[in-house]
């Protein structure tokens, strides 16, 4: 009959479609997993197996078996850095910068992304515009200005100083500190906290605020009941996205900061490059590449949505 034929004809088998549906997720999946694993897994193995190498006589690394034919393996350069309290100490002061930078980011950002988000459609496309305005010029030449900003002929270092004098203190020295530092590494991460937020204020509904304060809430327990618990996916992602890339940066810290705000990134940096001790610098970098999986790693714990007291039928 017509009507059989036309069902049969339209009628797939369940393999031919768990076949299709496969193919489709390997289709968008694949090309993705390849290029994390030729341009990640590849070099971060690469990496590990250097770390456990020897220098060479003239820097990189030395033949992988020695005169006799051996492995010329070792843990040698773990226990240079454990055993060197130097690297550790530019370790943790690389942490605190980092954490400093990503606490001052999201004070900053927070009232910043919640203007943006309770803005007018008109006003919000120009203010977004703004914040990711930055990224259109060099990042060098955006760091440059700040040693122009900061130097000691400014405006700015003057009227510190000035008012410093005030009071009876000594000048201080903006530029080549820990200070230049932490403004550098604001001022670069700070579209990266607003833009998480924004996109989670974004989607509050109001009517939790009106049910909040028809029950007696005033503004200020408005946001700390409603509007910040709600917002924690954001700020956890915007942590993320501030704390890795400060934690490792070395551009920052090279132009501003000087010999007294050296970081991780800068001592990696001179290993690889300078000192050319790849197997050393490798230890650093596997470091440092494990510090920010947990990071990023523990706040995808954090703000994952809380399913106490969901049954799946």
């Amino acid at each position: 009959m017509p009507g059989t034929s036309s069902m049969s004809n339209s009628a797939q088998p369940p393999a031919a479609g768990g076949r299709s549906r496969s193919l489709a997720r390997w289709l968008v999946s694949g090309p993705p997993l390849l290029y994390l694993t030729i341009f990640f897994v590849l070099p971060c193995l690469i990496m590990v197996l250097a770390s456990f190498r020897s220098p060479g006589d003239y820097g990189g690394l030395a033949p992988l078996h020695d005169e006799n034919g051996n492995l010329d393996l070792s843990f040698d350069n773990y226990t240079r850095f454990v055993s060197d309290f130097i690297y550790a100490k530019v370790f943790l002061k690389s942490l605190t910068y980092a954490l400093t930078t990503t606490v001052v980011c999201l004070v900053m950002a927070y009232p910043v992304a919640m203007l943006i988000a309770h803005s007018s459609k008109k006003y919000r496309d120009l203010l977004l515009l703004l914040v990711i305005l930055p990224f259109w010029s060099n990042f060098l030449i955006r760091v440059y200005a700040w040693m122009i900003i900061l130097g000691p002929q400014s405006a700015l270092s003057r009227a510190v100083n000035a008012v410093l004098a005030l009071f009876g203190m000594q000048p201080v020295e903006m530029l080549f500190s820990g200070f230049a530092v932490i403004v550098g590494l604001v001022y670069v991460h700070l579209p990266f906290m607003v833009l998480p937020l924004y996109a989670n204020l974004e989607k509050h509904d109001p009517a939790l605020l009106d049910a909040a304060q028809d029950l007696g809430a005033n503004a200020w327990r408005r946001f700390w009941r409603v509007t910040f618990p709600l917002s924690l996916p954001g700020v956890f992602a915007g942590a993320a996205l501030v704390f890795i890339p400060a934690l490792g940066i070395f551009a920052v810290s090279d132009i501003l900061g000087g010999t007294g705000g050296i970081m991780i990134g800068n001592v990696i940096k001179q290993q690889l490059l300078e000192t050319r001790d790849w197997p050393f610098g490798s230890v650093l970098s596997i470091i440092l590449t494990a510090v920010a999986l947990l990071v990023a790693g523990g706040a995808a714990w954090v703000a994952r949505p809380k399913r106490e007291g969901v049954e799946h039928v």
